[in-house]
């Protein structure tokens, strides 16, 4: 079984399951309508004192937060669920179930949870980058627009394996929870194009934590600004995180005792 079917027969659980739940939707919608609130208004204030921030124009900061925020439902409906639960199932003992499955455990660890509600923020997130694209007044080609879902993936793929690196320390360090809300924290600064940061950390949004490249590099990407060169090292480091991830899940794996252990 292929990665993308063992996804779509676990998500299809996952959606009954949730739909049996319909007030938790708007519960999100009320999440998503403070966030998107909260966005436009730190905007709003910014925008009283100057005419653009460190070179970037109103239209063009609105995109970086609705990528921002479509980015943001990304990590929380698929990537977030399955790495706790990788936790907790290492934790419990329950991983021994994984790999005694005849797929490949990372694989089955990274698709067997999707919170559907969460798609809400994906949906306004397209939404709010929609309306920038209109403000930016400026003709949106076919060639730009697959730069920006290619640069999206990139950066969906380094913050995937920049969450499986730190999760597959559950390995040796079992209680690592408190992980999530150090990743939300780091991730609310993505809230803002990287350049406008001090260059210590802007290096710590873009090489150790990559939320420059969820964010920030997509977000160049639709307003025109994106760089070949910025391009081929978005393309490098998703793939270096990748193999490294790989790398650290199979040392993990190999010094898992087991719940009998």
């Amino acid at each position: 079984m292929n990665v993308v079917r063992l996804a779509a027969a676990h998500w299809r659980v996952n959606a009954l399951n949730e739909l049996q739940y319909r007030v938790n939707l708007v519960v999100q919608l009320f999440q998503s309508v403070i966030a998107l609130a909260t966005g436009l208004i730190g905007l709003s204030l910014v925008f009283r004192q100057t005419d653009d921030l460190a070179g970037w124009s109103r239209p063009e900061l609105l995109a970086v937060m609705g990528v921002h925020l479509l980015m943001g439902g990304i990590i929380q409906a698929v990537v977030q669920p399955n790495m706790q639960r990788l936790m907790g199932d290492v934790q419990n003992g329950l991983f021994d179930y994984s790999l005694v499955k005849p797929v490949d455990a990372q694989a089955l660890s990274s698709v067997r949870e999707l919170r559907i509600w969460q798609v809400v923020d994906v949906l306004v997130g397209a939404a709010v980058l929609a309306v920038a694209v209109v403000q930016l007044d400026a003709r949106v080609g076919v060639g730009q627009a697959l730069w920006f879902v290619v640069a999206l993936v990139l950066g969906a793929l380094s913050i995937y394996s920049f969450w499986l690196i730190l999760t597959t320390g559950v390995f040796w360090i079992i209680r690592i929870e408190n992980i999530v809300e150090l990743f939300q924290g780091v991730y609310q600064a993505g809230r803002w194009p990287v350049g406008i940061y001090p260059p210590w950390l802007r290096g710590g949004l873009t090489f150790l934590v990559p939320v420059a490249f969820a964010v920030t590099v997509p977000s160049e990407a639709m307003t025109g600004r994106l760089t070949p060169q910025t391009m081929a090292l978005a393309f490098g480091v998703a793939m270096g995180l990748m193999a490294v991830a790989r790398g650290v899940w199979r040392l993990g794996v190999r010094r898992y005792g087991g719940a009998s252990a």
